[in-house]
């Protein structure tokens, strides 16, 4: 959410922003709210001057009934009265106007930065950076279902009966594959710095609402049945939720946190639940890195989130690029982001595994989260996150990069203390 000053000062600005992210739908929203803006604050003022107004005559009333003026009185009691009905009618349209205004505050796109590609949507995002030599083998590499089948290490038949498609069970050193990501992303982390956190898995409607659009909020959340609470689609949306009404001193930045959570998504779109496949499901795991900062370091910060994960994912031998937004592509609430994504070598393509945003102060001003400066001074910090991994789709980059013509997959150094040593995992006999 953009500061309501800058429409007022510069609402041109604000409408070319829409136009590069192709929404000219809402261009007419940036005049309704100059309007509405325009119309409020000219009620305020109204209502300042009545309400002096209002004990200026109040205190008259006394005075002139001791003085046996009681036609004058009665007199100074109905403007009273009637200045009360009027303020009570101006703040009844100051909060239909403010509630509007936040309305369309909520929708109108964060202003993006300069560096940000044009483009109209996903097929004109910019590759940015390889890292790591793709690698296709001379056998075949199948569908990443049929590796963990091999494997006895996935149950889909099983999940589907209990609890429909996009579910699974993971099952044995496969299960423990998926672990022992999660346990090296974790420490991978904290060596880097950041203060591990499992956060809740549910959150109010008030903190879903700071964190992401209503559009995402309707795509990807589930409400639970009779309680101001979802489930988190991801830990950040807990995460910067922390920090709810707060004011951090700012000696205390950066705020530098990684968390692990499972993640519930109902993934509504046009892409759909597929009946057999780990790439989209509704519900998973991941490590989250989060970053609290001044303004002025964040894109420095967003930096070096992206590059956490490419070192991650390098450490393990999986060949990754960088892909940029365009705008097109750019989440409303986002000033930048980057998506890492992995090598197929099935496919000979790459797919995201990861995305890293910087949201600028949107998630600040919406949820109230300020730092007190050297000067005493209040102001809203940047925000930013990014995925350090999220199995079980990182499993299907892993097995597919990893597979051995025998039906075996290697382990790479860095997971075997927490595979209990092994090397690799053996096709099931």
């Amino acid at each position: 959410m953009i500061d309501i000053r800058l429409i007022r000062e510069n609402p041109e600005l604000v409408k070319e922003n829409i136009r590069k992210k192709f929404q000219d739908e809402k261009l007419p929203l940036v005049d309704e709210v100059l309007v509405l803006d325009e119309e409020n604050r000219r009620a305020k003022t109204r209502g300042d001057e009545l309400r002096s107004e209002k004990n200026k005559v109040s205190k008259e009333i006394g005075a002139l009934m001791a003085q046996g003026k009681r036609e004058e009185g009665e007199a100074a009691k109905e403007r009273v009265k009637a200045i009360n009905d009027e303020i009570e009618a101006l703040e009844a349209t100051e909060g239909e106007k403010s509630a509007r205004i936040r309305e369309i505050m909520l929708t109108i796109p964060q202003i993006m930065d300069d560096s940000v590609p044009i483009g109209k949507d996903d097929s004109e995002n910019v590759e940015r950076e390889r890292f790591g030599e793709p690698i296709i083998p001379d056998y075949e590499v199948p569908y990443h279902v049929e590796i963990m089948e091999r494997l006895s290490g996935v149950d889909m038949d099983s999940a589907r009966d209990t609890s429909g498609n996009g579910f699974y069970y993971l099952v044995g050193d496969v299960a423990r594959l998926h672990s022992a990501i999660l346990s090296y992303a974790r420490d991978f982390m904290i060596d880097k710095g950041y203060v591990y956190h499992i956060p809740p898995y549910m959150i109010r409607s008030n903190v879903v609402t700071g964190v992401m659009s209503f559009d995402e909020m309707e795509n990807m959340m589930y409400k639970i049945e009779g309680e101001d609470l979802y489930l988190i689609g991801t830990s950040e949306h807990s995460m910067i939720g922390k920090f709810i009404d707060s004011i951090t001193e700012e000696e205390r930045l950066p705020l530098k946190l990684t968390s692990y959570s499972p993640c519930f998504r109902k993934e509504v779109g046009a892409h759909g639940i597929e009946e057999r496949g780990l790439y989209r499901v509704h519900q998973f795991e991941k490590q989250e890195m989060v970053i609290i900062c001044r303004p002025e370091e964040s894109m420095g910060y967003y930096d070096e989130l992206w590059k956490n994960t490419v070192e991650f994912f390098r450490s393990l031998e999986i060949p990754v690029r960088t892909l940029e937004c365009c705008s097109g592509d750019l989440a409303d609430l986002k000033v930048k982001s980057v998506d890492v994504e992995a090598f197929s070598p099935r496919q000979n393509k790459y797919f995201e595994v990861g995305s890293c945003s910087n949201l600028g102060d949107a998630q600040a001003r919406r949820l109230q989260i300020r730092v007190r400066g050297e000067d005493g001074k209040l102001y809203l910090p940047h925000t930013l996150n990014n995925t350090v991994v999220a199995p079980p789709r990182m499993l299907i980059a892993f097995l597919e990069n990893h597979l051995q013509e025998d039906g075996s997959v290697y382990i790479p150094e860095p997971l075997r203390m927490y595979m209990g040593g092994k090397a690799k995992i053996e096709v099931a006999k």
